[in-house]
């Protein structure tokens, strides 16, 4: 299926590994025009263990720079520049099944994501009429070097996983499709909206 993205722009936040790299290059191989930026400081959206009575200041802090005024201040420079050259857009952030439903020991990555969801309901409102569609993914654990690394525990896993009617986690080129499809024309009349990739978790 043609989405039509040949010769559009894109800019890719994130892109130096897992979701953000795989979607750099599916955006490359359609012929966007893609600027890639990318953290240097290592995983600091990881899902790290932090049960509540031991959440720091420091760690809510990093947290909601990374995944919330991180996006904020993005989507600003983008929005304000659609805006002033009269063009349309398109934004999809990355968020998670983990802002719908609680994980143990995930206190701030819940709330994070949780915030970054009604932030994409909040942009799609003001951004419509200048029409700028924006739109969230909610991946399961996505099968990411990191994703790997923190669901390696069969034991963990199985936890999760026995949640998921499809009874496994998501590999990157699934989450990959789904930001493609929201940034296309095909998803014209689709803002506002966070659409799970999750295998079935949240219907679970």
């Amino acid at each position: 299926m043609d989405l039509g993205l040949r010769g559009r722009r894109a800019l890719v936040t994130g892109a130096g590994k897992g979701i953000g790299r795989s979607t750099v290059q599916a955006l490359h191989a359609l012929g966007v025009r893609v600027v890639a930026v990318s953290r240097t400081q290592a995983d600091l959206d990881s899902l790290v263990r932090e049960p509540f009575l031991e959440v720091t200041k420091e760690a809510c802090d990093r947290s909601f720079d990374v995944n919330l005024r991180a996006v904020i201040q993005v989507s600003q420079i983008v929005a304000k520049s659609l805006v002033a050259r009269g063009a349309p857009g398109a934004i999809v952030n990355v968020s998670s099944q983990a802002s719908q439903r609680a994980l143990a020991n995930h206190t701030v990555y819940c709330s994070t994501k949780s915030a970054l969801d009604m932030l994409t309901k909040a942009m799609a409102l003001e951004l419509g009429p200048h029409r700028i569609r924006v739109n969230a993914v909610n991946p399961t654990v996505v099968m990411t070097t990191m994703g790997r690394k923190n669901w390696s525990d069969p034991q963990k896993a199985e936890v999760l996983l026995n949640r998921i009617p499809l009874g496994k986690f998501a590999e990157v080129e699934n989450v990959v499709d789904a930001i493609l499809f929201l940034l296309s024309d095909r998803s014209g009349m689709t803002t506002g909206s966070t659409v799970p990739v999750d295998g079935g978790f949240l219907a679970s």
